[in-house]
């Protein structure tokens, strides 16, 4: 009899509070000053807006990841405690404070600056075996954001998969753009690869996302390849294919599509779903995320997602 978990999936990841600027007029100068006319400030991190989102859609989910002692460490807990994200394996350092992300966005993209702050502290020594065993998934996200985790992310998968868990792995940018995680030793270990079309070429050092995928076909288990507005492409191990976008034609900004989008995904996929499946909602719940301000507005409830899927997309949760 397989043993009942207390959660369906453990997400280690970065922990912050996103400063969002919109309606701005114009890119920032050097010397100069401009107008944004619209802030919010609300719970960043892609790890963190998946958990959120995931944790909304109905999957019992814990969060493990590190913070500050400050006002900001308060206000991610809240949210996610807000969303039914479990905060008992997350970390608190008195030695950094909690990260931060400024997003200028411009229509359907952004340009942000982060501060990792208390991110660079968690390590794989942060990670026991007992908040590996609570869950039965582990995923990982936005790994070049966690400096003292990236060098052993090899060794957090393969502890996963030896526990018999399931996994997935959003690799997120390098803002270092060194991309030196050796993804051949990494992505046997990962059942679901869910990096954007960018990363991807990025990572394989190829000029289209067909030559990159075929440059890892030989050692990966299933990739999922997001690519905004035109769609995403999914491989297998034995065919490959494509999904439309679900189109939003009054974005309020793309902030965290991509994570719910994963949230997406992975809720179907954690429930057993033929991949097929777990590709087209993910796609829905990507584009829901675009109809509210920030990564988590759109997912107050359950019903409000049902709702927004129903009168945006014509599409019955």
């Amino acid at each position: 009899m397989k043993e009942i978990k207390p959660f369906d999936v453990l997400v280690v990841g970065e922990l912050n509070v996103d400063l969002i600027l919109n309606n701005i007029e114009s890119m920032p100068v050097m010397g100069k000053e401009i107008i944004a006319d619209q802030m919010t400030l609300t719970l960043g991190s892609s790890s963190a807006i998946f958990a959120n989102n995931l944790s909304v859609l109905g999957a019992k989910v814990s969060f493990l990841g590190k913070i500050g002692i400050d006002s900001f460490s308060d206000q991610v807990t809240s949210s996610l405690k807000r969303g039914g994200v479990d905060i008992s394996n997350i970390k608190t350092t008195p030695h950094f404070l909690t990260g931060l992300t400024v997003a200028l966005n411009y229509g359907n993209d952004r340009a942000m600056v982060t501060y990792p702050g208390a991110m660079n502290d968690l390590t794989i020594a942060d990670i026991s075996d007992n908040a590996l065993h609570s869950a039965s998934h582990l995923h990982v996200s936005s790994i070049f954001l966690q400096q003292g985790l990236k060098p052993d992310v090899v060794d957090l998968f393969k502890r996963a998969k030896a526990m018999e868990m399931t996994t997935s792995f959003d690799p997120q940018w390098d803002p270092k753009e060194k991309w030196d995680i050796n993804l051949k030793e990494l992505l046997p270990y990962v059942d679901i690869f869910l990096p954007n079309a960018g990363e991807l070429i990025q990572f394989t050092s190829h000029s289209s996302v067909d030559s990159a995928l075929d440059s890892i076909k030989d050692f990966c288990q299933v990739v999922v390849v997001k690519n905004g507005v035109e769609g995403t492409m999914m491989w297998d191990k034995f065919q490959l294919y494509k999904q439309q976008a679900f189109l939003n034609k009054e974005v309020k900004d793309a902030i965290g599509a991509g994570d719910s989008f994963n949230s997406g995904f992975i809720y179907k996929f954690i429930h057993k779903k033929p991949l097929k499946e777990c590709l087209e909602f993910a796609s829905l719940t990507g584009a829901i995320n675009t109809t509210a301000p920030g990564g988590t507005a759109a997912f107050k409830s359950f019903e409000n997602v049902k709702t927004i899927a129903r009168e945006k997309f014509n599409y019955t949760i």
